[in-house]
């Protein structure tokens, strides 16, 4: 399943085109060079949206791709392939030194294949994480996918199967068992491609010589996309949501800790859903977790089944939003790597949380934390301790039945008797006095006693 947002991304083209407004004014008529370089990612296929995008609102001529690149995820390829087939204007492959892989379907997709001498172009079988052939279901889709680009181009459609799967013979050009890749000349030779020495020699084969080139580079906010994209960042962002979202349902109100988590998150999903690894679905499986917690924590108490299929779904979410329309062995190891750090993220940071706060100055002042213990081992009592009672003989006004009041003087104190229970009206004398605890026995007892001389 291949999850694209093109009415995301043709907004971000409209909006970006608009404040460059001048500058695309001033290149009207002129080449647009796009450089694919490096490895493929979901990243570059927002860039390439936005570069036909551009392109066409300011009039150029064509879009050429300056490509050189090992390959890489074929579904981020097969975005750019369609971003290509689709353009209004015509577009260009310049292979300058490789295209191999995702870069060989990128470049079927374009208009005319033009290649400088010494470079190649092939080996687009699909492989997973460790380098092996991927299964049989993804190399099919790949084959029949440069087939139709090379029908649609008026390639030879066999020439781009045998660059897919080395069980394609074609003869003089490829044997069985052995995967196609094609150097400048034999494409040449067999119409594949138009060699030319560099991107002005392609200018005058196309006879715009002169023509002004408009050099597109990823702006800011794509950066900024791939950068919140990253597997390494996207732990410390859906830490920074958790732990927001849980500091903020122990406060009484919204404050800065909830905006900071719903920020985390927002920057979490958006950026996935921009560059095509999370879908409009994943993102409803998380919010139903969330809800289904939710239920638990404020509207049934325990922790039972809604706690425990909203937890399901809150991981659940998380982990396709990571994966793709075409994910790999890579792709699953790396989601679960993603998860995992975020669960150890958050246990680190709450056990700190709960080892740091309670010594905070700030919050100390606020009565939210105490800064001491109280503990009655280190000298606190939760009252004053009357030792000016003990010897005091007064009145119980209430059964001790043990604990009750009684009054010495004008004063009402708290006291419970030391052993039996004592009636109201009874003469008692202070014995002990521990803090709030007054011990009290009956006095009656004591007149009562026999003197010992």
């Amino acid at each position: 399943m291949t999850r694209r947002i093109p009415i995301a991304m043709a907004v971000a083209a409209t909006i970006s085109a608009l404040l460059a407004g001048p500058a695309l004014a001033q290149s009207g008529g002129a080449v647009y060079r796009v450089p694919v370089t490096g490895v493929i990612e979901l990243g570059m296929a927002p860039y390439i949206e936005r570069a036909v995008a551009e392109a066409a609102m300011a009039g150029a001529v064509m879009l050429v791709l300056d490509m050189d690149t090992p390959g890489g995820r074929v579904d981020a390829a097969e975005r750019i392939s369609d971003a290509l087939t689709d353009a209004p204007i015509p577009v260009y492959t310049l292979v300058n030194r490789r295209a191999f892989s995702a870069g060989a379907l990128i470049a079927l997709s374009t208009d005319r294949i033009y290649m400088r001498p010494g470079s190649v172009i092939g080996a687009a079988t699909p492989v997973d994480g460790t380098g092996q052939k991927a299964p049989e279901k993804i190399v099919s889709a790949m084959r029949s996918e440069m087939r139709a680009l090379a029908e649609a181009a008026g390639l030879d459609p066999a020439v781009a199967a045998a660059m897919v799967d080395e069980d394609v013979a074609i003869e003089g050009v490829v044997e069985a068992g052995k995967l196609l890749t094609l150097t400048t000349t034999e494409a040449v030779d067999i119409g594949y491609a138009v060699e030319v020495a560099d991107l002005a020699d392609l200018l005058e084969t196309l006879g715009y010589a002169g023509t002004p080139v408009v050099t597109l580079e990823t702006n800011w906010a794509e950066r900024v996309v791939r950068f919140f994209s990253n597997p390494v960042v996207a732990p410390f962002l859906l830490t920074l949501g958790f732990l927001g979202l849980i500091t903020e349902i122990k406060t009484p109100s919204f404050g800065m800790a909830g905006a900071a988590g719903l920020i985390s998150l927002s920057l979490f999903f958006g950026s996935h859903m921009i560059v095509g690894l999370a879908g409009l679905e994943d993102l409803l499986i998380f919010g139903l977790g969330v809800i289904l917690v939710g239920v638990e924590v404020f509207l049934i108490p325990g922790f039972g089944l809604f706690g425990l299929l909203g937890g399901i779904g809150i991981v659940g979410g998380l982990y396709l939003s990571m994966l793709g329309g075409l994910p790999t062995s890579p792709d699953f190891a790396r989601a679960g790597l993603v998860l995992s750090t975020t669960i150890m993220l958050i246990a680190v940071s709450a056990w700190v949380i709960i080892r740091t706060l309670p010594r905070s100055a700030r919050l100390a002042k606020s009565g939210i934390f105490l800064l001491q213990r109280t503990d009655r081992s280190l000298g606190y009592e939760s009252a004053e301790s009357r030792v000016d009672l003990v010897g005091t003989v007064g009145k119980a006004i209430t059964d001790l039945r043990p604990s009750g009041t009684a009054l010495f003087g004008d004063e009402r104190i708290d006291v419970v008797s030391e052993s039996e229970w004592i009636t109201e009206g009874t003469p008692v004398r202070v014995v002990r006095a521990e803090g709030y605890r007054h011990v009290v026995r009956s006095a009656q007892d004591e007149k009562a006693a026999p003197n010992p001389a």
